[in-house]
C-alpha cells in the first residue's frame, strides 16, 4: 500500500547531557520516512529543502523505496535549521535557534503519482498546510494520521480544529492533549478530543509509553526501559512513522491492528533515541525489530491465576 508522508526535512544541531552534534540530518518527514521504511517500501515524501541538503541523503531515501518527487529543492536558499539543548531529564529542552529558511515558503503541491495514496501521514507542520494536502487528493486515503504540537494550538487553533474534522488519527503527547482539551485527566481529555473529529487518538507519554483511544476502548503500550538514551529528538516522528508504516504494510486498520501498530511505533522510537539524530534509524535491520518486539512482549506478559 502507498504511504505519503508530509513534513520537514532539515538540519539539526543537538546537545544533550551525553552527546553533541553541530549538524545532523533531521526533520519530521525524515524521521517518519526512515522509521516507516522498516515496514513498507512504497513511500511518497513531501517536503522542501535548500541547495545545501545532501543529495546522498535523497539517494539513500530512494534506495529504501522512498520516492522524493514531492521534495521541492530551492536552489538559492538554505534548508530549515533547528538547534536545541536538552536538560538532564531528557524530557525538557531549550530551543536555541530556529531558522525557517525554505520552510517559510513551504506550499506543497502533490505530484500526480501521489494522488491516490492509501495512507497519509501529516507530520508536524502548520495546520493550513496539512489541510491543503488533504484537499489536493483526488480520493480520500484509507487512513489519515496527523501530528501536531502546542505551538499550533497557540497560534493557529482555528485551523487546527478545522483539519481535525478531516482526519482519522491524531497523535500528540500528554501535555498537548491536556492543552487541546483543557482537561488534566487524560481520559477526559481523550473523550473531548474524539468529539473534535478524529476516530482514534494516540497520546504519547515519552518514557512512560503511549495510550490508544477509540470510542470506549483504551489500549496502553509501555516504553522499553533503555540503559542509554542519547537523543530524544525525532522519537515522536519515528513513533508515528513506525505506527503508520505497520498499518500500510498489513493494510489492516482495525482497532486490534492498531494495538500492534502502537507497539511497532514504540519499538521504532526506542531505536531512534539510542544515537544522535537519524543515525540509529538508518541502521535498523528486520532482525533488530523482531528481537526488540519480543522484548516488548516480555514486558507485559503475565498469567492470571
Amino acid at each position: 500500500m502507498a504511504l505519503t508522508i508530509v513534513g520537514t526535512m532539515a538540519f539539526d544541531a543537538i546537545e544533550t547531557p551525553f552527546a553533541k552534534t553541530d549538524k545532523t540530518i533531521g526533520g519530521s518527514a525524515t524521521y517518519g520516512a526512515f522509521a516507516a521504511s522498516n515496514f513498507t517500501n512504497n513511500i511518497n515524501q513531501v517536503s522542501i529543502v535548500g541547495y545545501d541538503f545532501p543529495t546522498e541523503v535523497l539517494t539513500e531515501l530512494n534506495n529504501l523505496g522512498i520516492h522524493t518527487e514531492g521534495v521541492e529543492i530551492v536552489k538559492d536558499k538554505l534548508s530549515f535549521f533547528w538547534s536545541g539543548r536538552y536538560h538532564l531529564d531528557m524530557n525538557s529542552r531549550d530551543t536555541l535557534i530556529t531558522d525557517l529558511n525554505v520552510l517559510a515558503d513551504f506550499n506543497p503541491v502533490l505530484p500526480e503519482s501521489y494522488q491516490n495514496t492509501d495512507y497519509l501521514f501529516l507530520g508536524n507542520v502548520a495546520p493550513a498546510i496539512q489541510k491543503s494536502v488533504i484537499q489536493q487528493l483526488k480520493q480520500r486515503p484509507k487512513l489519515i494520521l496527523l501530528d501536531t504540537m502546542n505551538f499550533w494550538m497557540e497560534i493557529a487553533l482555528h485551523d487546527l480544529l478545522e483539519v481535525l474534522t478531516m482526519i482519522d488519527i491524531l497523535v500528540i503527547n500528554d501535555g498537548e492533549a491536556r492543552q487541546l482539551a483543557n482537561e488534566y485527566s487524560l481520559v477526559k481529555a481523550a473523550k473531548k478530543i474524539l468529539t473534535m473529529g478524529p476516530k482514534y487518538l494516540v497520546i504519547k507519554k515519552g518514557e512512560h509509553g503511549a495510550l490508544l483511544f477509540y470510542d470506549k476502548e483504551v489500549f496502553f503500550a509501555p516504553a522499553l526501559p533503555l540503559e542509554d538514551v542519547f537523543d530524544p529528538t525525532g522519537a515522536g516522528d519515528a513513533f508515528a512513522g513506525g505506527f503508520i508504516g505497520h498499518l500500510a504494510k498489513t493494510d489492516d486498520i482495525s482497532f486490534e491492528s492498531m494495538k500492534t501498530a502502537i507497539i511497532m511505533g514504540s519499538v521504532t522510537a526506542s531505536f531512534c533515541v539510542e544515537k544522535l539524530g537519524t543515525e540509529r534509524l538508518r541502521s535498523i535491520t528486520k532482525q533488530d525489530i523482531e528481537t526488540r518486539m519480543k522484548e516488548f512482549v516480555g514486558l507485559t506478559k503475565f498469567s492470571v491465576y
